[in-house]
């Protein structure tokens, strides 16, 4: 809570946006809930078969929580299927002191074309966004929306700048006008950009749109990586 509250204030001394209501209110959050509830059934058994392969390759951890900042600044858990090696971080670390330019890649993005930690079947889940498909438990407990900016690290939500009010005023999305628009492949101010025209423009018709645009994007695995 002392994190959620010290980002909160620092960001929106910026701009009174994060005061303001979550974008589509009440009935977003309704679509969100019946939606999350219907997708757990639908695709038990995908998220079963998933589950299995992941702990068949390596036999470790099936979900891996990071945490996110969420709106107003809090903090959560987000919930993955586990795509990388156990010991991420140290293979991270080692590899980016190795490789000076892929550091660069990482300071700038945050993310790597080709990311040691990776394992084989997480590239696979990664190329076509399954590997999000925990996340739907985030959307119930009211964490997340199937719709908004993707959720982002502390450090990360630096980089938005005087742009950060407009993220803490929406709660992450599972997709998101970033996720329909290329992905990695755009760089992070236009990635910050497409959240603030997001969260300024927000319409249930735009949430529509981005979710039917979103399958598209994931089969064709543009920018996915």
């Amino acid at each position: 809570m002392r994190e959620a509250a010290r980002l909160a204030n620092r960001f929106s001394s910026r701009s009174q946006i994060c005061d303001q209501q979550t974008p589509g209110g009440p009935f977003k959050r309704g679509f969100d809930v019946i939606g999350a509830m219907a997708a757990l059934v639908v695709l038990s058994p995908l998220l079963a078969m998933l589950a299995g392969l992941i702990k068949f390759a390596d036999g470790g951890s099936v979900v891996y929580g990071h945490r996110r900042i969420g709106r107003g600044g809090k903090v959560f858990r987000c919930w993955k299927f586990r795509t990388m090696v156990e010991n991420g971080d140290e293979v991270l670390n080692a590899y980016l002191a190795a490789n000076p330019q892929a550091r660069e890649e990482w300071e700038a993005a945050r993310k790597l074309q080709d990311d040691p930690r990776v394992t084989r079947v997480g590239a696979v889940l990664r190329k076509f966004s399954l590997d999000e498909l925990p996340q739907i438990l985030n959307i119930l407990r009211g964490e997340m929306s199937f719709v908004g900016p993707r959720p982002v690290v502390k450090d990360e939500l630096e980089l938005y700048g005087n742009a950060a009010p407009y993220y803490l005023s929406a709660r992450p999305g599972l997709t998101g006008l970033w996720q329909v628009s290329g992905r990695s492949d755009v760089s992070y101010g236009a990635r910050v950009a497409f959240d603030r025209h997001y969260v300024e423009n927000w319409s249930f018709t735009s949430d529509v749109k981005i979710l039917i645009r979103t399958v598209p994007a994931v089969f064709s695995s543009r920018g996915s990586y």
